[in-house]
């Protein structure tokens, strides 16, 4: 597959997507629902409708369609994920936490809003990440939306995004060791991806092996990802990645590419490609999209 083509598909993934959000993401409440306060509603629209890649709903919807699993039940399972990496984000750049005046080249919720709005703005899709999964419009059985929230809450709690944040926090007073940073950025940026790779064989209700196969790609491209992101925080400019740059080196944050430098990232890189692309060998060309995400990660510039 050419890189035109990926590009094609990351587009048309993320247009789906972005309509999804539109469509769960309105004024009138739901049965069930009492209202939904006009303030709140702008801020969560703030936070999420604001141009993303929506690489992690990408990733749901072609792991799907690696096992010809339905594709309307991967888009809304990869908006609820949406939802809680926006979650994440709105929660991430308040004051208490990286405190960021800018996301996705636009003021931050807190920012446009107050922090209270923001702070709710974050509950709010947290919780509505599991009620999309939950409704009977994702067409699957009860036992393959169980499976979805179970490992959905896995990844974004104690043990995965909300636990790396912490530890990310703590990174500041005390950096960690080699092994502390890879546990900090395998939980708090490749838990929600990891679950994204994942999610297609739990959609399709793939096999044992298959879903350990895609646990073990999302794992790869989510270090990859971090590891982009760090170079990018050292090179790139603050309009070219739409947020502040150079911050965990001024707050003395460890990172690989800190304790190893920029060329071995680059080489790094290139091994964490190369397995990707020894996972999904045994799916052939069904792979195709799959194997150029892990390129696009590797190479992306914001």
């Amino acid at each position: 597959m050419t890189a035109h083509l990926f590009t094609d598909r990351l587009e048309d993934a993320r247009t789906r997507v972005e309509a999804c959000l539109e469509g769960l993401l309105g004024s009138d409440p739901l049965e069930g629902e009492t209202a939904r306060p006009p303030t709140l509603v702008a801020a969560i629209r703030h936070g999420v409708l604001n141009g993303g890649k929506r690489f992690r709903p990408f990733l749901v919807i072609e792991s799907t369609r690696l096992f010809d699993g339905p594709e309307q039940a991967a888009l809304r399972v990869g908006a609820a994920l949406e939802c809680i990496h926006c979650y994440s984000l709105i929660h991430d750049d308040l004051p208490a936490m990286d405190d960021d005046d800018l996301r996705r080249g636009r003021p931050t919720v807190h920012k446009a809003y107050d922090e209270a709005s923001a702070i709710l703005a974050g509950d709010s899709l947290l919780t509505l990440a599991f009620d999309i999964i939950a409704d009977d419009e994702t067409a699957l059985s009860p036992e393959a939306r169980l499976r979805l929230i179970a490992a959905l809450s896995r990844a974004a709690g104690i043990g995965g995004m909300a636990g790396g944040q912490a530890l990310d926090l703590a990174a500041e007073k005390s950096p960690p060791d080699e092994d502390g940073i890879i546990t900090l950025q395998a939980m708090k940026t490749g838990a929600l991806i990891r679950f994204g790779a994942e999610a297609g064989a739990l959609i399709a209700g793939a096999g044992e092996d298959e879903r350990r196969r895609l646990h073990r790609y999302g794992a790869v491209i989510g270090l990859a990802f971090q590891l982009a992101d760090d170079l990018l925080d050292l090179t790139a400019d603050a309009e070219t990645m739409g947020k502040a740059t150079g911050k965990d080196a001024g707050r003395g944050k460890g990172t690989l590419v800190a304790l190893h430098g920029p060329e071995w990232a680059e080489r790094r890189l290139g091994e964490l490609v190369a397995e990707a692309e020894s996972l999904l060998s045994p799916f052939g060309a069904k792979a195709e999209t799959l194997v150029e995400a892990a390129h696009f990660v590797a190479r992306r510039k914001n």
